[in-house]
């Protein structure tokens, strides 16, 4: 395996990583932050929309290990099983935020279990209007989810410091997941089989990625695969569900009564805290060939340069990645067998990918300014799939699942894996 760090490198991400680190501080009592408080966020002075899962009667302490137990009902989470695994125990390693790391091979039970969390996730989310976060600009970045006809949004500076909120929505039991080292934007379904899993952050990384652990068996899961890779679990892997990356201010614009996570437990995510970005200018570190942690040569594919931010379509028992820089006018394309709609947001953003099917037909489409028309039929579409003039007014086209990540991150998940090529 090929590993390096530079010294430059080193501080530049453990600044930022002692910054996401921060999520895990005294939590900030709702309200008494710097900025407004979520209470008051949503218009008409309503309190945030609490999870859709039961609210406990009293808000625990999420820094308390006792809290984490109660909620994943699944008592003290179990130790890792280090002899099922399909990756060198080596290859993981856990950051120990002093610039410095540790592989999983050597850790004592004692680092394991301090580290676990230290990049607290929202176990206990909250939802407040698209007014909440004082501090969110329309050029910032939100992952955007869809579900019984509410929107959900997850501002990046937000999951910048967080990574991991575990939710129940519309009845599916979600993982919204972010790491910020690979720009790896996720939504996966939290059932497996008949599990359903809670999600915690091990503050290890393989491949230079986020590894996650469930609670119920304490197995390792690297994130922007999705994928089991040490415990119990290994080999096992989430479904993913369609989501969306986009600026805010293009989003808000689609989705005007669309919910902000503004909370966790008793913690207003109103915080200035969370408006900095921490990995600005991170990209251009990783392009240079310089890795926060080590990875394999698999990760080093010149298709692409290395952070590249690219779409992972899924349809038709099949993945295909769409480079950003390919996707000005939108791309229409096939995926598995699946007639597939890449779309580019406004302002910034990356992409959604839509089916071209409506009833038996299939659309083919042509930007036209800030919309989409398809050819067939002359029907102007909004960047949300929406039919809003001509002959299919009112239809909507099906959101596809997608991962968002930086092309290293793609390929280390899926060598080889079929690139779009505009041709």
């Amino acid at each position: 395996m090929s590993r390096f760090r530079l010294t430059g490198l080193l501080i530049f991400i453990v600044l930022a990583l002692v910054a996401c680190r921060g999520g895990s501080t005294e939590p900030t009592p709702v309200g008494s932050g710097e900025t407004e408080p979520a209470s008051d966020a949503v218009a008409g002075g309503s309190p945030p929309v609490a999870s859709s899962d039961p609210a406990p009667a009293a808000v625990p302490d999420l820094e308390s290990p006792a809290a984490v137990e109660s909620l994943s009902g699944s008592g003290p989470v179990p130790d890792v099983d280090l002899s099922i695994t399909d990756v060198e125990l080596d290859d993981v390693v856990f950051d120990t935020f002093d610039g410095s790391f540790v592989p999983l091979s050597e850790a004592s039970t004692g680092l394991v279990e301090s580290l676990r969390d230290a990049i607290a996730p929202v176990y206990e989310p909250f939802y407040g209007g698209a007014d909440a976060l004082g501090w969110l600009e329309d050029d910032d970045l939100v992952l955007g989810y869809e579900s019984g006809g509410r929107v959900y949004t997850y501002p990046l500076q937000i999951l910048n410091l967080r990574e991991l909120v575990n939710d129940t929505i519309d009845g599916v039991p979600v993982l919204v997941s972010y790491c910020p080292l690979c720009a790896s934007a996720v939504v996966y379904d939290r059932r497996l089989g008949d599990r359903t899993l809670l999600f915690g952050n091990t503050s290890a990384l393989y491949e230079s990625d986020l590894v996650m652990f469930d609670h119920e068996t304490g197995s390792y899961w690297f994130q922007v695969a999705g994928r089991a890779i040490v415990g119990e679990l290994t080999g096992e892997a989430l479904s993913v569900l369609p989501s969306t990356v986009a600026s805010w201010g293009d989003w808000r614009a689609l989705h005007p009564d669309a919910l902000l996570l503004v909370g966790a437990g008793a913690e207003s995510l109103g915080n200035l805290r969370y408006a900095r970005d921490p990995f600005e200018g991170y990209e251009q570190i990783v392009d240079s060939g310089r890795f926060a942690f080590p990875v394999s040569d698999a990760v080093r594919d010149d298709r692409l340069r290395a952070a590249e931010v690219v779409v992972v379509v899924a349809a038709g028992g099949s993945e295909k990645a769409f480079p950003s820089s390919r996707l000005e006018n939108g791309v229409n394309e096939v995926v598995g067998d699946v007639p597939v709609l890449v779309a580019p947001t406004l302002g910034g953003g990356l992409a959604s990918a839509f089916d071209r099917r409506v009833g038996d037909q299939v659309l083919t489409f042509d930007q036209a300014g800030s919309e989409l028309v398809d050819q067939e039929t002359g029907t102007t579409w909004d960047r949300a799939g929406r039919a809003v003039a001509g002959a299919l007014e009112g239809e909507r086209l099906a959101l596809l699942p997608l991962r968002r990540a930086f092309w290293f991150a793609v390929v280390a998940a899926q060598p080889g894996i079929a690139l779009y090529d505009a041709g």
